[in-house]
């Protein structure tokens, strides 16, 4: 069997993509496997941050477009960049061993942030980052900063006193000791399925769902399934501050959840646990929660703030 899998052009998705062509080809021997590296609307935008870029699906749809009309046979997304709703006849077939889902960062200190002086010039263009750090480093400025890893790290001392990245595209990249702290989920709650591989396939596919499943870790498609439904039920995407992180003990899963507004003056926590089979269930109760105790009027602000740009 030839398996063509679909992956954006930058280093950290090739590498995912490389990954996921020889845990195919371990899986099945007789596999034999190419890239089709595609260009997204989100890797041609890069003078702006995503937040004001808006629209669902900047980094997959035209993976989306490559996997229906046959030019490939698998697509492999980072998670946190997939909306929640996928198109017609297709689907995240598997989701392999998670990586760290932490925030990592460098600093021209070369220890935590808060070795920073005030007035830190922080290098992100993610409002779910900026509001979580805002609340806790209140003098820091940020600085929206995009492109690839090396990129962005490429502007630490020159542009910006720091740089923040996900753990997980460090560490894939063999790059962790560029890297002073690893952020404590605590201080910087990760954005919804942080560290996470999507493996996405066509429905009608049999032969090639199937051994794309084999690829599965049962406690990854849990967290990832309850983050995701309150992700869903928020009706989130960049262009506001939403984070939630799951873990396990056992059969029993622990949900954290967050909206907060851009500026950090307000952010609205809450958190669930129950057993892991419950976990779609628990992913929208707690986004209730945190509707119910103020994120509906947050996000209908933001929303509407948007919409007025346009």
């Amino acid at each position: 069997m030839h398996i063509k899998i679909a992956t954006r052009r930058s280093p950290l998705a090739l590498w995912q993509a490389e990954y996921v062509s020889a845990e195919l080809k371990r899986l099945d021997p007789s596999v034999s496997t190419e890239l089709v590296k595609i260009v997204t609307r989100g890797d041609k935008i890069l003078d702006v941050p995503l937040a004001q870029v808006g629209g669902k699906g900047l980094f997959t749809k035209e993976i989306d477009e490559a996997l229906l009309d046959g030019r490939a046979d698998v697509a492999v997304h980072s998670m946190k960049d997939v909306p929640t709703e996928l198109p017609a006849g297709t689907s995240i077939c598997a989701h392999p061993l998670r990586e760290d889902p932490r925030d990592a960062v460098a600093t021209i200190t070369g220890g935590p942030l808060d070795t920073l002086p005030a007035k830190a010039r922080i290098g992100t263009s993610s409002l779910r980052r900026i509001a979580q750090l805002r609340e806790t480093f209140p003098d820091f400025e940020f600085v929206s900063i995009r492109g690839n890893i090396q990129t962005r790290l490429s502007k630490l001392g020159q542009e910006v006193d720091a740089v923040i990245l996900a753990a997980a595209g460090v560490k894939r990249m063999g790059m962790a000791e560029q890297m002073h702290d690893f952020i404590n989920t605590d201080i910087l709650l990760p954005a919804v399925a942080q560290g996470t591989l999507g493996i996405q396939t066509r429905d009608d596919d049999a032969a090639i769902n199937a051994l794309v499943g084999r690829m599965n870790d049962k406690d990854t498609v849990d967290r990832t399934r309850a983050e995701r439904a309150f992700l869903a039920r928020l009706e989130g995407g960049c262009q506001v501050p939403i984070a939630a992180f799951a873990t396990l003990d056992g059969d029993m899963l622990h949900l954290k959840g967050l909206v907060g507004e851009v500026d950090g003056s307000r952010i609205i926590r809450r958190e669930i646990s129950g057993p892991r089979d419950q976990a779609e269930t628990m992913g929208i109760s707690l986004a209730d929660e945190v509707l119910d105790a103020g994120g509906r009027e947050i996000l209908a602000r933001l929303y509407a703030a948007e919409a007025a740009k346009k």
